[in-house]
């Protein structure tokens, strides 16, 4: 993916002495460009406006749960959540999005699962990025044995069952109170982050290496090799910023997958703790003896804002990418 470049405008003035208007051409920074290219894209706006939304919400999740005095957690409603017969209550006035077979407000528990889903995705895809970025530029700066190697790495995490091998060791550390390795890496948030990008990071890896390779062979990386730059000045200064798209565009199409993967390990019941809010765990809790089918809206909002979390992040992905790669330009 190419660096968005400069594209000349033509400017009408005033009329010359001949009577004919005069012309000032004017070149276009790469960032009025690229905004100018992705506005067009509406899906890709709507997706940008979800997810402030979104994340605006999440924010303010502890505001909400004060104002409605329904804490995430807490089971002290189970009365006036339930019916005569002891099923939870669809949405009303006091529990907007519905309440859980403990008194539970659905509503303040989706808005805490963003939370959730959003920190562990950016936790586990900034993870994901600094392996990736650095192995991807290694690989394909270096190449020869160094391309090698990594690439072999590459290969090797590729073929393994990524979800067994999450389950395995989020049971493993989860099951300790001290963790794994010594206590560094304790049951948790991070724990689900960890696992999530020690697997993620071979696709960006992959992508890095590829555009490393094209770049290390251009006139301006010889120009500053015959300067005296060194490899890692290189790398750093000249090789890195011409690969900052296709990093940007990767990271907002990888963010869904891990929102996705932390919500397929919540579901599975060895996520985050129980006590923290996840879309997954909600999911599971409403599938257990099927209470989702006298009380839809447990599966039906968390998986909602689940989906919709992640058409808005491949639809800003998608926007841009097209934005980004001067190909497309119209």
């Amino acid at each position: 993916m190419a660096q968005v470049a400069n594209e000349p405008v033509t400017i009408t003035g005033e009329p010359q002495a001949g009577g004919e208007p005069s012309q000032q051409v004017i070149g276009r920074s790469p960032w009025e460009l690229f905004w100018r290219r992705f506005r067009r894209d509406r899906f890709a706006i709507a997706g940008l406006f979800f997810l402030g939304l979104i994340i605006l919400l999440a924010v303010a999740a502890p505001l909400f749960a004060k104002i409605t005095g329904h804490p995430p957690n807490s089971t002290e409603f189970l009365r006036v959540a339930t019916d005569e017969v002891g099923l939870p209550k669809g949405p009303n006035a006091d529990f907007w999005f519905g309440a859980t077979r403990n008194g539970q407000d659905v509503f303040v528990r989706v808005l805490y699962g963003a939370r959730t889903s959003l920190s562990v995705a950016v936790v586990a895809t900034s993870i994901s990025l600094v392996i990736g970025v650095t192995l991807g530029m290694a690989a394909g700066f270096y190449r020869g044995k160094v391309d090698t190697v990594i690439s072999r790495v590459i290969d090797i995490v590729l073929s393994l069952p990524i979800l067994l091998l999450a389950l395995g060791l989020v049971a493993a550390c989860g099951l300790s109170r001290e963790g794994c390795l010594g206590g560094l890496i304790k049951p948790g948030l991070l724990l689900v982050s960890y696992v999530i990008g020690l697997f993620s990071w071979p696709y960006i890896a992959r992508i890095v290496r590829g555009q490393v390779l094209s770049l290390r062979e251009k006139e301006f990386i010889e120009a500053a090799r015959s300067l005296g730059s060194g490899n890692l000045r290189i790398m750093t200064r000249e090789v890195l910023p011409n690969v900052v798209a296709p990093i940007i565009v990767y990271t907002t199409l990888i963010i869904p997958n891990n929102i996705l993967f932390e919500a397929a390990l919540s579901f599975l019941g060895i996520g985050v703790p129980s006590t923290t809010p996840s879309w997954g765990r909600m999911l599971s809790d409403a599938s257990v003896q099927g209470i989702y089918t006298v009380a839809p809206w447990l599966m039906i909002f968390p998986g909602l804002f689940l989906f919709l979390t992640t058409l808005a992040f491949n639809l800003v992905g998608d926007g841009l990418r097209d934005a980004l790669d001067p190909k497309t330009a119209r």
